[in-house]
C-alpha cells in the first residue's frame, strides 16, 4: 500500500508542474526535462563572448556592428618604394613588348620585300664589262646598283637618262652619311654595241659606270629578267636603226634584290630622296 501511495503521488506532481514533462532525445534513451529547451541563458554564459549563440547551441550570423569591431590590416603595406618597383618593372614589361613588335614588323617588310624582288623584277646576269672582263652579278653584292637599260646609238633619251643618273650619283656620293651607289649602264644592242663601243659610251657621262654588253642570248636573259621590253626598228640606207625599250632605272639593294624603279619623268633629286628612303630602311631591316 504505501508503495501504491508513493506512484500515485509521483504521477499527480507530474501533471500539476508541466515544466517538469520529460522528453525522449532521439540520439540517445535519456530523459531530458522539457525545462532546459526552454530556460534561457545564464548572465555567466552570456558573459563569456557566448552572446552570438542561440538557444539551440547555433551561432547567430553577425551583425553590422560585430563587422565594424573587426580590423583587417595589408599583408604588405604599400610604400613609395614598392610603388616605383612596380613601374618599373611595367615599363621594362612594355618595352620588352614594344620591341618584339617592332622586330616582327621589320621581318614581314623585309620578307615583303624579298618576295616582290624575287617575285616580279631583278635576276642575275652573266656579261662582258667595259674592259672585256667577265662579270656576273654576284660581283657585285655588298653594294646599291642602279641600273639603266639602253644603246649607245641612242639619239636623245638615253643621253638624258644617263646625265640624270650620273647627277643622282653624284647626289649620293656628297652625302658621307650614305652609302655607296654603282651605276650600271647595260646595253639593249649587243649587236652594234661592242665591248670598245660601251667604253667609249658610259665613259662620257660618269666614271663610276660600268657598262656591260654581251651575246644576244645573254642580253635577252637580263632583259627578261628585269622585265625591260626591247625592239629594234627598221633599217635605213645607212644600215642604221632606232631600238625601242622600256626608260626606267631600277634600284637593286646590296643583296641583289630589286627594291624600286625610276621613269623618265622623276627628276634627279626626287629619286635621290626616293633612293635615301630606301637605304635607310634597308638598314633599319638588318
Amino acid at each position: 500500500m504505501h508503495l501504491i501511495f508513493n506512484k500515485l503521488y509521483s504521477f499527480s506532481q507530474h501533471i500539476s508542474n508541466p515544466a517538469r514533462t520529460v522528453l525522449k532525445s532521439r540520439q540517445c534513451n535519456v530523459l531530458v526535462p522539457l525545462q532546459h529547451y526552454c530556460s534561457k541563458p545564464s548572465s555567466s554564459s552570456s558573459s563569456s563572448g557566448t552572446s552570438n549563440a542561440g538557444a539551440d547551441g547555433e551561432k547567430k550570423p553577425p551583425t553590422l556592428q560585430d563587422l565594424k569591431k573587426k580590423s583587417f590590416k595589408w599583408n604588405m603595406p604599400i610604400t613609395w618604394r614598392s610603388l616605383l618597383i612596380t613601374a618599373a618593372f611595367g615599363a621594362v614589361a612594355l618595352a620588352v613588348m614594344f620591341n618584339v613588335k617592332k622586330k616582327k614588323e621589320i621581318l614581314r617588310e623585309k620578307e615583303n620585300q624579298r618576295a616582290l624582288g624575287k617575285a616580279k623584277i631583278g635576276g642575275k646576269f652573266d656579261l662582258i664589262d667595259q674592259n672585256g672582263n667577265a662579270l656576273h652579278s654576284d660581283t657585285l653584292l655588298g653594294q646599291w646598283l642602279i641600273v639603266y637599260f639602253g644603246f649607245t646609238h641612242c639619239p636623245d633619251i638615253c643621253p638624258d637618262e644617263l646625265e640624270k643618273l650620273a647627277q643622282v650619283v653624284d647626289l649620293i656620293d656628297g652625302d658621307k652619311s650614305l652609302e655607296n651607289i654603282q651605276p650600271v649602264f647595260i646595253t639593249v644592242d649587243p649587236l652594234r654595241d661592242t665591248v670598245a663601243a660601251v667604253k667609249a659610251y658610259v665613259a662620257e657621262f660618269h666614271p663610276k659606270f660600268i657598262g656591260l654588253t654581251g651575246s644576244v642570248e645573254r642580253i635577252a636573259e637580263a632583259c627578261k629578267a628585269y622585265r625591260v621590253y626591247f625592239s629594234a626598228g627598221p633599217k635605213d640606207e645607212d644600215n642604221d636603226y632606232i631600238v625601242d625599250h622600256t626608260i626606267i632605272m631600277y634600284l637593286v639593294n646590296p643583296e641583289g634584290n630589286f627594291v624600286d624603279y625610276y621613269g623618265q619623268t622623276k627628276t634627279a633629286k626626287e629619286i635621290t630622296n626616293s633612293i635615301m628612303i630606301s637605304m635607310a630602311k634597308y638598314n633599319l631591316a638588318k
